[in-house]
């Protein structure tokens, strides 16, 4: 008995773990090489774990836009997803925050910024119940337009797309007398097309990649809202993962997101380039436009602010540090 005892351990203890399988979902379209550099992590997560850990990608959109693919994981079909800030900002309302309309007036100021509030953010995601490894920016999201954009008067009555749960963008569209046509990402390229919309608001390095930039005629390079890609996993599937695994799969995706983040600015200033080459036609925007709007639209976020869509407070803080760098440059420039 003692014997058959002892064979049921060895045989108990020789059985491998189950493998967890994470089945994530993006926008990004197969066969770029942000989805190649994805998959590379998955591999080098499964042969590290030795296969307790596999990862399946659904690229394209196939999964459909950001509520189809929340849907799916709430109910298991999925267990995590590539995002943009508004998508997860229901669950954690912080993530607004660095989307703010002409906050920011560079990538490095944003990076300072960035250095003293990112870990607070990611904290508060997987407080929410979502594990994430990071944000990437994808640089600054310029006006892109059919219609020469010079003056803030000719943005008035253009109808801009705004993502799905994105309220903030929305209330600064009209604040700037524009008419926002809210669209999942899946539907821009449809919208320009029909002419459902006439202004787009994204970094050059999307608009490449999703081919809308296809359908416009103009750019105007003014650093408007400051964007970040993230991956977000459910939690509870996360925890299903042994403690040892789940160190190595933050540590191998962190490096993937940190490397996304120093390259992205690179590759956006490449696909700025690229437009131009392709026929798009630059716009410079007045340096006293520019401040118009950015009053209007700091005003706009102190209402929204005021009214909980992110914390108030957290918003200050941020302001404080973007008025920290800003006075050490000038400091600096002296």
């Amino acid at each position: 008995m003692k014997n058959l005892f002892l064979s049921l351990i060895v045989v108990l203890f020789s059985v491998p773990a189950m493998a967890v399988t994470l089945k994530i979902a993006t926008v990004t379209p197969e066969g770029s090489q942000w989805m190649a550099d994805m998959r590379v992590s998955a591999k080098t997560i499964s042969e590290r774990t030795d296969g307790r850990v596999l990862i399946k990608y659904y690229g394209g959109g196939v999964k459909g836009d950001d509520a189809k693919v929340l849907g799916q994981i709430r109910i298991r079909q999925l267990q995590g997803g590539a995002f943009t800030p508004s998508a997860l900002a229901s669950q954690y309302s912080a993530l607004n925050l660095y989307g703010m309309p002409l906050v920011f007036d560079s990538t490095d100021e944003a990076a300072y910024v960035r250095s003293r509030l990112d870990s607070r953010l990611q904290q508060g995601l997987e407080d929410a119940g979502f594990v994430n490894f990071g944000f990437a920016s994808s640089g600054f999201a310029i006006i892109m337009s059919n219609t020469p954009v010079k003056t803030l008067a000719d943005l008035k009555g253009k109808r801009v797309w705004v993502p799905e749960g994105d309220p903030i963008s929305y209330a600064s569209m009209e604040a700037l007398s524009l008419s926002p046509v809210t669209l999942p990402l899946t539907d821009v390229l449809t919208g320009l097309q029909t002419g459902l919309i006439d202004i787009i608001a994204i970094p050059p390095m999307v608009a490449l990649i999703m081919q809308w930039h296809t359908k416009i005629k103009y750019v105007t390079q003014v650093p408007l809202v400051y964007t970040l890609g993230f991956m977000a996993i459910d939690k509870k599937a996360f925890d299903r993962i042994g403690e040892a695994d789940q160190a190595v799969v933050r540590e191998v995706m962190t490096a993937t997101y940190k490397h996304f983040d120093l390259i992205n600015l690179d590759d956006n200033r490449e696909a700025f380039d690229a437009l131009i080459k392709s026929g798009v036609k630059e716009v410079k925007l007045d340096t006293k436009e520019v401040a118009k709007v950015r009053n209007l639209l700091l005003e706009s976020n102190l209402r929204q602010g005021e009214k909980g869509a992110f914390p108030l407070d957290l918003y200050k803080e941020m302001l404080g540090f973007i008025d920290e760098y800003r006075s050490k440059n000038i400091v600096a420039g002296e």
